[in-house]
């Protein structure tokens, strides 16, 4: 006998939870994890597990990082998490992972806050092993590339080659090996990333947004920032300011 369905039954997140947690637990190169506000594990799946060296999630659950990871790592864990908990969202970190009792690997990391209402309850992470990819060598200088971009004032592509010790054409076929966007593409995200959270925690002028995030004047701001989010930087900022809880992460760039 077939499962029962329920065509007015309506598809919230609520009821994807379980599903969308069985799915993650086939993941077999990509970590994910959920923590609570006090940083204590209460989701993994299993690459997890075996990632940081246990044979079970009776193992994991309950735990903080500094009970599974190398020091160093742990503590990095904690400032991402403090940083997640203010609000932030962090994509595309580029880190060598290594638990108490296994070898180090390179993933790229994405962590995101859960809310209830306008309160951040917990984060949710996802880790993605990049194997065997070629040229290992440059992670270290990648992974300081990706973190510089998050920081204002956002930089542009020859200050970020420069910290990655090579040229701009090359850096930018690295980063789209590694995290699927080109040098520009990456930092005019992050510049429109910076837009969102100043258009909706602030109250400066249009073209003062436009250059604190580095655009040319507040014409060109407008028409990146409206093909890029939807909607135009007024728009964005009185809809934001609307919707409780809201917050700037709504606008991404989804170039590929």
């Amino acid at each position: 006998m077939g499962a029962m369905t329920d065509p007015a039954a309506p598809l919230d997140a609520d009821a994807m939870a379980p599903a969308l947690l069985a799915l993650l637990d086939g993941l077999r190169a990509t970590m994910f994890c959920a923590k609570d506000a006090q940083g204590r594990y209460v989701a993994v799946n299993a690459t997890f597990v075996r990632r940081a060296g246990q044979t079970s999630r009776r193992a994991v659950l309950g735990q903080r990082a500094q009970d599974l990871f190398v020091p160093d790592l742990a503590e990095r864990y904690s400032a991402q998490d403090r940083r997640v908990m203010a609000g932030a969202e962090l994509r595309h970190e580029l880190e060598l992972i290594r638990s108490l009792h296994g070898q180090p690997r390179w993933h790229l990391t994405t962590k995101l806050p859960v809310r209830s209402g306008e309160a951040v309850i917990g984060v949710v992470s996802v880790s993605q092993d990049l194997g065997d990819s070629r040229d290992t060598d440059s992670f270290p200088q990648l992974a300081r590339v990706l973190e510089r971009v998050d920081v204002p004032p956002t930089p542009d592509a020859a200050e970020l080659a420069e910290i990655a010790a090579t040229t701009p054409a090359v850096l930018s076929r690295r980063l789209r090996r590694i995290a699927g966007l080109s040098t520009s593409q990456l930092v005019l995200r992050a510049r429109i990333d910076r837009a969102a959270h100043l258009l909706t925690t602030t109250t400066l002028p249009l073209a003062q947004v436009a250059e604190e995030t580095g655009f040319y004047d507040q014409a060109a701001f407008s028409r990146q920032f409206a093909r890029l989010a939807g909607e135009t930087p007024a728009l964005f900022r009185r809809r934001g300011r609307s919707l409780p809880g809201a917050r700037g992460s709504d606008a991404r760039v989804t170039q590929t």
